[in-house]
């Protein structure tokens, strides 16, 4: 496989996650062509014409959209943020069964009109739905996943990025597990530069300490919570964090990212779908089996693992 070449990503959902993922891409040039996809007609047609109106001052990508499925059609990646979102104080999880549902309908077409396509999920919880998507399309795991700790881990490199006083890009540390509430730090693994995160130390910035980084862990994982309170949703940065994910695949970058791929006895962890960091490429995603863990992280992991597991069969019942 190679970098695609006239690349077009389908973003299925035009609420404030899936206009943003389209308006990222958009400005970003993550693809030459971009359709936004929605049932709700005048809304998604509104989204398409108002990001149209600015394609003067973006490069050579171009908008289209609509409320029928043939908008999806010859989509090399599709992003999935369709779905009800997470309301003030509501858990990604109890949000399982009414987007599994409105997945359960929306995969066959998708699936009838970009067989070919990588797809990305993006709606919550979408670990949970990731599995059940795979299950009942019978893609190869590395073809569906989700964007599951990309963002998480974003915002944890911005912080620890703020408080080492270096450029976020410089920051080496992975979210992994659920994108949810029991996401952790792979802290083992963490680095600035070459120095291990808590042997950091400049001038006007002493070293971390372990309690430090455990509040920021907890930061990092409600973050979204205290977004949502303020504002009503979280989308710039999930569509920033989605419209990477897509440049990944479609430039067959080989690019490691931390998304949530079905598990096949991954440190002993099959049957669900956990964020680790993994190789993304014109092919999609397959996690990367040398991720070593600390005995206390593996704990954790195994602990998130069982938590999706209990929802994924909750929602099979």
């Amino acid at each position: 496989m190679s970098v695609i070449e006239n690349s077009k990503v389908t973003v299925v959902g035009a609420g404030s996650v899936g206009s943003s993922t389209a308006y990222a891409a958009l400005i970003r040039g993550s693809a030459r062509h971009i359709a936004l996809y929605d049932i709700a007609t005048e809304k998604t047609e509104a989204e398409v014409l108002d990001l149209a109106h600015g394609t003067q001052f973006t490069g050579s990508s171009d908008i289209t959209g609509g409320s029928d499925i043939s908008v999806v059609e010859g989509s090399h990646v599709v992003v999935i943020t369709a779905g009800a979102k997470q309301k003030p104080g509501q858990t990604r999880i109890e949000l399982a069964g009414t987007n599994a549902n409105i997945l359960k309908t929306m995969m066959p077409q998708l699936l009838e009109v970009a067989p070919d396509a990588v797809f990305v999920i993006v709606t919550n919880p979408c670990d949970v739905l990731t599995v059940l998507a795979q299950e009942s399309t019978g893609l190869p795991p590395e073809r569906i996943f989700a964007a599951g700790t990309v963002l998480d881990t974003s915002r944890l490199r911005w912080k620890l990025a703020q408080r080492a006083g270096v450029s976020s890009r410089s920051v080496h540390a992975y979210i992994v597990g659920e994108h949810g509430d029991t996401e952790f730090p792979l802290w083992s693994k963490a680095f600035i530069g070459t120095v291990p995160i808590l042997d950091w130390e400049t001038e006007g910035h002493p070293p971390m300490t372990v309690d430090e980084l455990d509040q920021i862990a907890v930061d990092v994982r409600d973050a979204a919570y205290k977004v949502i309170q303020g504002k009503g949703a979280t989308n710039y940065a999930i569509g920033l964090s989605s419209a990477r994910i897509v440049e990944a695949i479609l430039s067959d970058e080989n690019a490691v990212m931390p998304v949530s791929t079905v598990l096949d006895d991954f440190h002993g962890v099959s049957g669900v779908a956990l964020s680790v960091p993994s190789i993304v490429n014109s092919r999609g995603a397959v996690p990367i089996r040398g991720t070593q863990f600390s005995p206390s992280e593996l704990g954790l992991f195994r602990r998130s693992a069982d938590a999706l597991r209990s929802v994924a069969n909750d929602l099979r019942a």
